[in-house]
């Protein structure tokens, strides 16, 4: 079987101290790594509201964790997340290579400088 590329976002409520959330990440990183997945990323999107209420809870601290990995790692991954009541949404996708170049320039800070010189030239004109 092939590497794939994967991207979750998981949702974790609002009612956790700082300790509990960091706990919550760091259980999730392990299943992955228990599962023989390579972990790329872990991003702390923080606290946001969420467009509707989930289970009476209007906010809630967002993660994007992006990794590799073969065989049966999202049925893993995303059983754990269920089993957990700390999570209140996740979502998995499976990411090409256009989106994992993307990814990487992204967190590279690329794309911001990019931006930034456009900005730069149009004033400058």
């Amino acid at each position: 079987m092939e590497q794939r590329n994967y991207e979750t976002v998981f949702i974790v409520t609002p009612v956790l101290n700082e300790s509990q959330v960091q706990e919550t990440v760091e259980k999730f990183t392990q299943v992955l790594k228990e599962n023989s997945a390579a972990l790329l990323s872990t991003e702390a999107w923080g606290l946001r509201k969420l467009a509707y209420p989930i289970q009476k809870k209007s906010t809630g601290y967002y993660f994007c964790l992006s990794y590799t990995g073969e065989g049966n790692i999202v049925d893993v991954l995303e059983l754990a997340f269920r089993r957990d009541e700390r999570v209140i949404r996740f979502l998995t996708t499976v990411l090409d290579k256009h989106a994992v170049e993307y990814n990487t320039r992204r967190r590279n800070g690329e794309m911001n400088q990019q931006k930034a010189a456009k900005e730069t030239e149009a004033v400058a004109q």
